[in-house]
């Protein structure tokens, strides 16, 4: 298939004002994983191809980028979201035929990536610092500063949303960026490159190398010139990131996953809940850090809502992107074989329901049947570890101690929610659930690219969305000036 993002090759790396080959022209073959054939090759960077991006990124921030005023950096990002929207429909497209993701959740991600351009280009002029009461004859203020050189590490499940509220906010703050994109999803981050080009971005601020993890990503991360690494993905890569970094004294952001659990009191609306309870488990295949694979139901009520579940997981269809079903493929062939081990393991497990691969989805497709499993052990490995795949567990529990004693009881520490119309008790699980997102009676809020995203334990640390970002890609400086 001849796929030329934005009229570009795909077998090409940007750095500094070109598109170039990379580093011995060595390519990767990229596959549609709701057939199994080929789409492209994509570049192979590697380690001389992220010196060279760093390097470009390094003039850029000590040249025209690191001159640029933030109202100029603003309103570069106001016309990359212009852009984002004037091509979604192939934005779309690309995502859809790269990822797997249904056509319909491709073009939200779209939608949200112009969105993250707005709210960053609306905020670059606004990150301001303080002044500080002081000693007589002192005057103190904070400044707020971009780090320099930062790194992007972004994961295949949602490159354009991550995209934007990582390299977004890096670039609203006045940092030049070098970006690797994972290597089965590279389309994407190519093209919003492209559109930077063309929006106005100096040559140098984003420059963005697709290779193998173990060769640029290792490169990026190692590398002695970057000065703020931002990192999503699994929690194993993160350990050796954070590690790597740590040889430089270099801050690292990580958003590594979880394992999210929804808390059903019995006096929750039941016909509220469902579509959340559902949708947030098997959105994008389940492939989402966010997802919400543990269902804690108060066990008066549990026969009921996992009966209400069941009938919604049995109406479920996985096909072809393209087909825009409620499910799409897993993005390959190995992240098929892994959830599959993990149902394999579930085997002892109630299975309540289970959704179904369409007839005329293809063989070569890497698709599994969505799964709901009923659980009495709040332990087992289906109701701890992170399968990344449609697979969520149902959970009964006594009460409101018990409850939150299972929803902390796992590593992970990102997303919860609380269904209950006891508004005392939504002000405690708010304060007494671990995650870095809470949610009372909603899973999600719509995305919201204003609110503040990321975990503790497991999940990683460090926040993205929202202002708050902001300060995680800048740096605090103090002056004090004595004038008697």
């Amino acid at each position: 298939m001849d796929i030329r993002p934005l009229g570009i090759d795909p077998s090409q790396c940007l750095i500094g004002a070109n598109w170039t080959a990379p580093h011995g022209a060595r390519k990767l073959p990229l596959i549609n994983p709701s057939d199994g054939t080929p789409l492209c090759d994509i570049a192979a960077g590697d380690a001389q191809d992220i010196d060279a991006a760093v390097a470009a990124a390094r003039a850029a921030f000590e040249g025209a980028w690191g001159r640029a005023t933030a109202v100029e950096r603003g309103r570069v990002l106001a016309r990359i979201g212009q852009l984002v929207l004037e091509h979604k429909e192939e934005l779309a497209r690309l995502e859809a035929l790269d990822v797997g993701k249904p056509y319909t959740q491709a073009m939200a991600d779209v939608v949200a990536l112009a969105r993250y351009m707005e709210f960053y280009a609306g905020a670059a002029d606004k990150l301001h610092g303080e002044t500080i009461p002081y000693l007589d004859g002192y005057t103190v203020y904070t400044l707020r500063e971009p780090h320099g050189v930062t790194g992007h590490i972004i994961p295949w499940n949602y490159p354009m949303q991550i995209i934007g509220r990582s390299v977004g906010a890096a670039l609203a703050v006045g940092n030049a960026c070098v970006l690797k994109p994972a290597e089965e999803a590279c389309l994407t981050a190519l093209a919003f490159a492209e559109l930077g080009r063309r929006a106005g971005l100096p040559a140098g601020a984003l420059n963005v190398v697709p290779g193998l993890g173990a060769e640029a990503g290792a490169a990026l991360s190692a590398h002695e010139d970057v000065d703020h690494l931002s990192f999503t993905g699994s929690v194993g890569v993160g350990k050796l990131i954070q590690t790597s970094a740590a040889q430089n004294i270099v801050p690292v952001t990580l958003e590594l996953g979880g394992k999210s659990p929804q808390v059903v009191f019995d006096d929750a609306d039941f016909d509220a809940a469902l579509p959340f309870l559902v949708n947030a488990g098997i959105q994008n295949a389940g492939q989402t850090c966010s997802a919400s694979s543990r269902i804690l139901v108060q066990e008066s009520r549990f026969d009921e809502l996992l009966a209400a579940m069941s009938a919604r997981y049995k109406a479920l269809n996985a096909g072809p992107a393209l087909d825009d079903l409620e499910l799409g493929p897993l993005v390959s062939q190995r992240q098929k074989q892994i959830v599959e081990g993990f149902i394999a393991k579930g085997s002892d497990l109630e299975l309540a329901a289970s959704g179904q691969i369409a007839a005329d989805a293809p063989a070569g497709g890497a698709y599994v049947a969505p799964r709901l499993y009923a659980c009495a052990d709040p332990d087992h490995m289906l109701a701890q570890d992170e399968v990344f795949g449609p697979v969520q567990v149902v959970i009964p529990f006594r009460d409101e101690d018990h409850a939150v004693a299972i929803a902390n009881g796992t590593r992970y520490g990102l997303v919860a929610s609380c269904w209950t119309r006891d508004g005392a008790r939504q002000m405690r699980l708010a304060r007494k659930l671990r995650a870095g997102q809470i949610f009372l009676n909603n899973y999600g809020a719509g995305g919201g690219v204003e609110l503040p995203f990321g975990g503790t334990g497991l999940s990683g640390h460090g926040r993205e969305k929202g202002f708050e970002a902001l300060y995680g890609f800048s740096t605090l400086k103090t002056v004090a000036a004595y004038h008697g």
